[in-house]
């Protein structure tokens, strides 16, 4: 792991696309493509981004045996359980549970060991001990926290993608020939030959898509929060190659075909920054050339007035225009 830090503040945007894919479904919408109500435009949430830059620093950083490389593991997996990680920093550096004071060398070991602290930040504060006893005067007590690593403010931080132009949601009746159990249906039968169970007709599902839509994010690098967490110039590359290259990793057949279409870095020559972040976002522009869109090439994408070229996948160009 790289240890020198970075001295520069980054902005960033992000197109991406997906063509007959659900992006990112939306659980209070009966999982279908998340959307702008009053203009329609589709939305791809951070954390949706930020769940697969974990994912590809998870499988590009790997040793020999297929563990996570010194460094580089990620503290918020799926399915995983926080407060284990917590306690893996208390064990390390024989520490005891602690209290609700967050224990700096715990907070230390969590942003050292882990890519995602010190890339993303976290709130390490979970865990905590059964309700303490009533006291004597008759007030409650209250949970003690366990393993205490504190919180992180991480230098890089994501916005909401937005479409370029409003989606359309569709959903399609699809049919599932296999149930899972014979109860699923009330049609079976036995086969005479094999004597097993048979359903006598599959069942219907839907599944949601959006024809075409072109995305756009946001993104920011603070070099003073980098110099707090350890995130480094080493970290920085890792973080590009996961946005070009995290939708090649992480596909499904719920969510189409989504690549990263061009990543625009905008590098500042001093910490503070050269000039506002919105005034550098407005210097990409992206309109569309055909209705409806269906593809990459019915948009264009213009740096500074000029056409971005297809192939081009990251431009890094001066902040200071």
């Amino acid at each position: 792991m790289a240890n020198n830090g970075i001295n520069a503040r980054y902005d960033f945007v992000l197109l991406f696309d997906v063509q007959d894919g659900n992006p990112n479904g939306d659980p209070d919408a009966g999982n279908l493509p998340r959307i702008d109500p009053e203009t329609g435009h589709g939305l791809v949430t951070d954390v949706c981004l930020k769940r697969k830059v974990r994912n590809y620093v998870a499988l590009a950083k790997r040793d020999d045996k297929g563990n996570p490389a010194s460094g580089y593991d990620i503290y918020v997996k799926e399915r995983g359980i926080l407060a284990n990680e917590q306690k893996r920093a208390y064990q390390t550096i024989g520490e005891t549970e602690g209290s609700d004071s967050p224990n700096l060398r715990a907070r230390g070991w969590m942003m050292k060991t882990f890519f995602d602290v010190r890339c993303f930040g976290a709130v390490m504060t979970t865990g905590k001990t059964e309700e303490e006893k009533p006291t004597a005067r008759g007030s409650g007590g209250k949970n003690k926290k366990l393993w205490n690593c504190g919180q992180v403010r991480g230098p890089v931080q994501l916005t909401f993608a937005r479409s370029i132009d409003p989606i359309v949601a569709l959903e399609h009746s699809i049919t599932r020939v296999a149930l899972t159990n014979a109860s699923d249906t009330d049609r079976s039968s036995v086969d005479p030959d094999s004597g097993e169970e048979k359903a006598g007709s599959g069942q219907m599902g839907r599944k949601s898509t959006i024809p075409y839509g072109l995305y756009r994010a946001h993104g920011f690098v603070s070099p003073q929060l980098a110099a707090d967490t350890g995130f480094s110039e080493g970290d920085l590359t890792l973080l590009w190659q996961a946005l070009a290259n995290m939708f090649e990793s992480d596909r499904s057949a719920a969510r189409g075909l989504m690549s990263a279409r061009h990543l625009i870095v905008f590098k500042h020559e001093s910490p503070l920054g050269d000039a506002p972040a919105h005034r550098l976002f407005e210097r990409v522009s992206v309109t569309r050339k055909k209705t409806p869109a269906r593809q990459f090439a019915d948009y264009e994408v213009l740096l500074d007035g000029k056409p971005l070229a297809g192939e081009e996948l990251r431009k890094e160009v001066a902040a200071k225009s």
